[in-house]
């Protein structure tokens, strides 16, 4: 009976649907690396989140390790070049948690656009300030997807109901364009977009890549949004380009560093002065994390790993 390690908190279901696929399954969300490094040997598959770096000392800890399947969308954290050059098959989840991010997504654009965050905060101050509080439409203007995978393709179908115009670009993706969007280059993305939403994985290519000499190519002013990952985009480029007003607001669900309790200096100034700000909206990482997606996560993840036909 193939064994799966499980060392990452997950909705208990998980559990039961590898049971009743034929797996042994040994959770363990509370194990120390040293721990997993022990429990490894002689198990088919490993289920991780994002306590743990699947790096090459974790991956060689696993002969027999048919696959490495991530709950959730990311795969940042697992050396895949390794992990492929041994034959293990990488899985994740980011069809169980678009929908959530999707939602997430547009609610931080339509709470920016209309000062909601800012207006409840002074009427709880019994600050009456109608005029203050003018925000804006939707409808007709031109939001702009970099990175077109599941994510992306989500918001893009959530937005279709606000009449809005709709681009998006994929570097390694063509011929996507739908019902939905407009697929484009760079180039009409920077002279059109005046919401720009970032759906792209964090890799060696990706991180700090999306800072003021990349934003500053757009014609307009621009509402950000950024639900995929905080290293893609510096924090220090993000508020030079909120002070110039390049930016015009920004709704973050991912920092640069998410460790509040391991901020360097400057990342303490810089995150204290960004929640200073009434134009940001800041949650914690939480874009796909509903009950729903919960579930889902478990039930995408079962189906890929079946789809081994490791029993």
């Amino acid at each position: 009976m193939p064994r799966i390690l499980i060392t990452d908190l997950m909705h208990d279901s998980i559990v039961d649907m590898l049971r009743e696929q034929g797996f042994e399954v040994d959770y363990r969300p509370a194990a120390t690396r040293r721990e997993i490094l022990e429990l490894l040997p002689g198990c088919a598959g490993l289920i991780v989140r994002s306590k743990t770096a699947v790096d090459r000392e974790l991956i060689t800890a696993g002969p027999e390790l048919k696959f490495i399947a991530r709950s959730g969308a990311g795969l940042d954290l697992i050396d895949l070049e390794f992990a492929a050059n041994r034959g293990i098959s990488i899985l994740h989840a980011a069809e169980g948690n678009r929908n959530a991010v999707a939602e997430h997504t547009i609610g931080m654009l339509l709470a920016l656009m209309r000062n909601m965050i800012k207006a409840d905060r002074e009427v709880r101050r019994q600050i009456w300030n109608r005029e203050g509080n003018r925000g804006m439409e939707l409808m007709h203007r031109c939001v702009g997807i970099i990175g077109y995978g599941h994510m992306g393709s989500a918001f893009a179908h959530r937005l279709s109901g606000f009449n809005c115009r709709v681009l998006a670009y994929d570097k390694y993706r063509t011929g996507y364009g739908n019902g939905y969007v407009v697929e484009c280059d760079l180039t009409e993305l920077f002279d059109q977009c005046d919401v720009v939403s970032l759906h792209i994985p964090l890799s060696d290519e990706t991180r700090g890549y999306y800072n003021s000499s990349f934003f500053a190519n757009f014609r307009n002013n621009i509402i950000l949004l950024n639900t995929a990952r905080g290293e893609i985009l510096p924090l220090d480029d993000l508020l030079g380009l909120l002070k110039s007003g390049k930016v015009m607001a920004a709704g973050l669900d991912v920092l640069e560093n998410e460790n509040l309790k391991r901020l360097t200096e400057k990342q303490k100034v810089d995150l204290e002065e960004l929640t200073q700000m009434e134009n940001v909206i800041l949650s914690p990482h939480v874009a796909g994390w509903t009950r729903e997606s919960y579930v889902k996560i478990n039930q995408t993840l079962l189906k890929k790993i079946s789809s081994l036909k490791l029993v």
